[in-house]
């Protein structure tokens, strides 16, 4: 019998440690990510799990032929770390003896090493699994793990509970013909458009809780702001005053984001050339009030009161930031016709709801508001809109046994992370997207 102890013995130096060794020889694993072959030396590039490590091949010290190595080739370098001081490191790596764990079969289909790229949409995504390979490609998506680890450490400060709801629901939440159906053993069931009714429940056991996970949404649009799953970031908040208080949690969430970016993500932000926003302040504005200042600026005739048009949000965008600045804006008091029945209504005017969306650089990445949180009147809202409420018992239980007024949002992740880097298709922000054409990879 052999015990597995919990310890590994490290036998190779991670990338950001080599600086730590000069004058050391070291072993160093990755992949081959391009061979530039000089006229008595060559750079050899290797690919490792965060960054392109740069090594020199030179016959006087390096051990085997630079034959012997193909580009993509999975690789243990040993090398010698040598002082450099024209060098950006401060040093050079010079390969000794070189261990070749595998090699590809044949060629790549795609170029992958250059700087960017260089192919249709189409060709990234149906090569994805090697696109992802691209120094920027990748970038993108450790971009988009450090937004998360951000709102992560934000909210655990803020004394949130993060919890795993049920991605095979009963019923949707939002209604509608936009759920995906499916047979459970015999039981028509959907997968979830949103955690909703769960992260609500939740309120009433923690307070505060929150959720990074996938929604899938059924809908037949073929946009470039659209997938038909994505990742939707989650929160929602007991015992507020207003659903300013949501707006105000946000504010905090996504300021700390930016300055966490800042500290552990700055080799990503170079290589996007990503444009982090400063945020003070956000704006905002309420609905009825945005249609009009959009419609006198552009002498644009409104044509939908209930929702913006794409390019409502872009134009609403511009307004904004010559006005203030600011590349956030929330809209707030969406018509009640048009948000869901658990969306509390304004005591103000019935017609509104307390609720808002978040547009960022002329794109909606947030929907939140306050919701019902008194049984009689969850219900009778229900009622008003013809609804049967005892499809919803189990939802309707935390109003029946007492809930603290509550609201929250839903933040798409790849939505925002696509304005971040000011790309034009969420798909590109998208690790392996679905949507309407696409099921692989």
């Amino acid at each position: 019998m052999k015990n597995i102890t919990g310890t590994m013995e490290k036998k190779t130096v991670e990338a950001e440690e080599l600086g730590n060794h000069i004058g050391e020889n070291v072993q160093i694993h990755g992949s081959i990510y391009k061979i530039r072959t000089m006229s008595d030396f060559a750079f050899v590039l290797l690919r490792t799990k965060r960054n392109v490590v740069q090594c020199i091949y030179s016959a006087e010290f390096s051990g085997f032929s630079l034959s012997e190595i193909t580009e993509e080739s999975c690789v243990i370098v040993t090398a010698h770390v040598k002082a450099e001081e024209r060098s950006k490191t401060g040093y050079d790596l010079q390969m000794i003896k070189i261990e070749t764990l595998s090699w590809p079969e044949e060629p790549s289909p795609v170029v992958i090493n250059n700087k960017r790229v260089d192919a249709s949409m189409e060709t990234l995504l149906n090569f994805r699994p090697l696109t992802l390979r691209n120094e920027r490609e990748r970038a993108i998506f450790k971009l988009q793990e450090g937004i998360t680890c951000g709102i992560r450490e934000f909210l655990k400060q803020e004394r949130f509970t993060e919890v795993h709801t049920p991605k095979i629901v009963y019923a949707g939440a939002e209604g509608g013909a936009n759920i995906f159906c499916l047979n459970y053993f015999g039981k028509e069931a959907y997968l979830a458009q949103s955690p909703q009714f769960y992260k609500q429940m939740m309120v009433g056991v923690y307070e505060r809780v929150f959720e990074i996970a996938p929604v899938f949404r059924a809908e037949k649009h073929d946009t470039s702001r659209h997938l038909n799953e994505y990742t939707s970031v989650d929160f929602e908040m007991g015992y507020i005053d207003s659903f300013e208080d949501i707006m105000q949690m946000e504010t905090m969430m996504l300021r700390h984001v930016m300055v966490y970016l800042k500290e552990q993500y700055e080799n990503e932000i170079r290589l996007l050339n990503a444009k982090l926003p400063v945020i003070d302040e956000i704006p905002a504005i309420k609905f009825k009030e945005a249609k009009e200042m959009i419609s006198l600026d552009y002498r644009r005739p409104v044509k939908d009161f209930d929702d913006f048009e794409p390019e409502e949000e872009r134009l609403l965008y511009e307004l904004v930031k010559q006005k203030t600045g600011s590349e956030f804006v929330f809209v707030t008091h969406y018509p009640s016709r048009k948000r869901p029945f658990y969306a509390k209504d304004s005591g103000e005017n019935q017609e509104e709801t307390l609720s808002f969306d978040l547009l960022f650089r002329g794109l909606e990445i947030t929907t939140g508001g306050q919701r019902i949180h008194k049984y009689k009147e969850q219900i009778a809202k229900m009622e008003y809109r013809g609804m049967n409420a005892e499809l919803f018992d189990t939802y309707l239980m935390m109003h029946k046994y007492g809930m603290p007024p509550h609201g929250g949002l839903g933040l798409g992740l790849e939505r925002f992370t696509g304005k971040l880097l000011e790309q034009d298709n969420v798909r590109l922000s998208t690790l392996f997207p679905r949507d309407i054409h696409r099921l692989i990879p």
